[in-house]
């Protein structure tokens, strides 16, 4: 399975982020991304394919709001990076505000997600990542991963949360919707991938499955339940899998079955699969128990649909074996 990353991607490098009432050091820092690549043997370099596919998924003043952040803030005299401080939780419109604090909390769900001054850079290549890993896969190829660092999959059309600035693997997918490809989505990161999920509610032209913690307990806690079906033309097109914390792989096996068999019966042509090694028993911020010698399995059941894969990386923040889980995932493939 060919392997993309673009060195760039390590410029996002925030200092702090609010996490249990205190603050700590960013969790999804640089060295993810280095344990990852290391153990993985190494990556292709992204290929620059423009704004026009980010902006097939975001709104034009949310991707301007992003590229312009960190220099709106320095601008305005703050010290360190961007966050937000007040959010629009009712009657949220789309506003006219100068003022970059203003913006932050019009663009932005939570605090754990600063930008700091290579945010935009790391985030613009890694969603050119993901593009060039399914450049691979609609050239033929039966499976591309895609590095993505920082994820994606909390960021909605306009808004950031969760480390996540661009949506890579929505990106990705509706890259290749216009190819003329029938898609699903499988997330299989410890949390909902409430972005993705907000992006395709609506439309019936993607699938998308998600197997994660329940949001009763576990961020992002207002989507991801399991009555969560679609809307409107998307109407049946989200299946969402909870599991209490603590499971592991005899609790985790069904509900991948379940999701496995829905995309079956999808009839999809190409898979995006965000992968999250969050899942992992030792991981710091979530409460799965998998293990490493779980994840060639949990690979091979995916590539036994048969269907072209791309998988794009989401969460892990057990560094020290995040690099052996992600080899163990793609042996699997």
């Amino acid at each position: 399975m060919r392997r993309f990353f673009d060195s760039r991607q390590l410029a996002h490098a925030p200092t702090l982020e609010l996490h249990n009432g205190a603050f700590v050091p960013f969790a999804e820092h640089p060295g993810r991304a280095q344990s990852m690549l290391a153990a993985v043997g190494g990556a292709d370099p992204a290929v620059d394919h423009g704004e026009s596919p980010l902006r097939a998924v975001h709104g034009a003043d949310y991707l301007d709001f992003l590229r312009h952040a960190w220099r709106d803030w320095r601008a305005a005299d703050r010290p360190g990076d961007a966050a937000a401080y007040a959010w629009p939780i009712v009657r949220r419109r789309p506003l006219a505000l100068d003022r970059i604090d203003a913006r932050l909390g019009l663009y932005s769900f939570d605090v754990s997600s600063p930008i700091a001054e290579g945010t935009w850079d790391a985030a613009y290549w890694s969603a050119q990542t993901a593009l060039s890993a399914l450049d691979a896969v609609l050239a033929g190829e039966s499976g591309a991963f895609a590095l993505c660092r920082p994820p994606g999959h909390h960021c909605g059309a306009d808004y950031l949360g969760g480390y996540c600035y661009l949506n890579n693997a929505a990106i990705a997918a509706q890259a290749a919707v216009a190819a003329g490809r029938r898609v699903a989505i499988l997330d299989i990161d410890y949390h909902h991938g409430n972005g993705t999920q907000d992006i395709f509610y609506g439309r019936g032209d993607v699938l998308f499955v998600s197997i994660h913690a329940d949001p009763a307990t576990d961020y992002p806690f207002f989507w991801g339940h399991d009555d969560e079906t679609g809307e409107g033309p998307g109407a049946g097109a989200s299946l969402n899998l909870p599991l209490p914390r603590g499971a592991g792989r005899d609790e985790y096996a069904p509900m991948l079955d379940r999701a496995l068999a829905r995309i079956r019966d999808w009839s999809a042509d190409l898979l995006v699969c965000s992968f999250g090694a969050d899942t992992f028993s030792g991981d710091p911020i979530s409460h799965f128990r998998l293990e490493t010698a779980d994840y060639p399995e949990v690979g091979r059941r995916i590539a036994a649909l048969g269907v072209p894969a791309l998988v794009v990386m989401e969460g892990g923040y057990a560094v020290d074996a995040l690099g052996a889980n992600v080899a163990a995932f793609l042996a699997g493939f």
